[in-house]
């Protein structure tokens, strides 16, 4: 397996990978279809995917990672929101995952961020370092589904964490 940065002749691919990852996710209303691949069009479109990997083997994508500047109380503090991240379904439980987060984070270090912030599963997300911070909030979430990791030996900002308006 091969992780990339994304290139323009990959968006058509990652858009269906994301897709396919999300098509009756248990987190969706029963019915809905994806909308997260939109997401991340919009943020391509207006210059906010700070970086978008993608996992592929034997050239074909299986799976994705974007990430995109947010803000703390209203201020860019190069803190940056993690997802979506999508794996095929069919090959999901094989760490792809896993890799693409790993990777990510480790570029975004190298490009000098100061923390990550996601709304998931926590169980999921601690092996990375992920945890919940009372200080940190995202409105209408439940708090322990909120999660950060620091980057830098920094004091944690603190605050309502917004993240570009493409996820609206």
């Amino acid at each position: 397996m091969n992780i990339d940065n994304e290139k323009t002749e990959d968006i058509d691919g990652i858009s269906k990978v994301i897709y396919k990852a999300f098509e009756n996710h248990p987190h969706h209303q029963a019915g809905a279809l994806p909308t997260e691949h939109l997401i991340v069009e919009k943020l391509r479109v207006q210059g906010a995917l700070s970086l978008s990997l993608l996992a592929k083997i034997d050239n074909e994508i299986v799976g994705h990672i974007a990430f995109s500047p947010v803000e703390i109380s209203g201020k860019a503090l190069k803190w940056f929101g993690l997802g979506p991240v999508s794996v095929a379904p069919n090959m999901q439980g094989q760490g792809i995952g896993s890799k693409l987060i790993n990777e990510g984070i480790k570029q975004l270090r190298a490009l000098g961020a100061k923390g990550v912030v996601l709304l998931g599963e926590p169980e999921y997300y601690r092996r990375f370092g992920f945890k919940a911070y009372p200080q940190l909030s995202y409105a209408g979430v439940p708090a322990e589904y909120f999660l950060a990791l620091a980057l830098k030996d920094t004091p944690l900002p603190s605050g309502e964490v917004n993240y570009h308006k493409a996820f609206t």
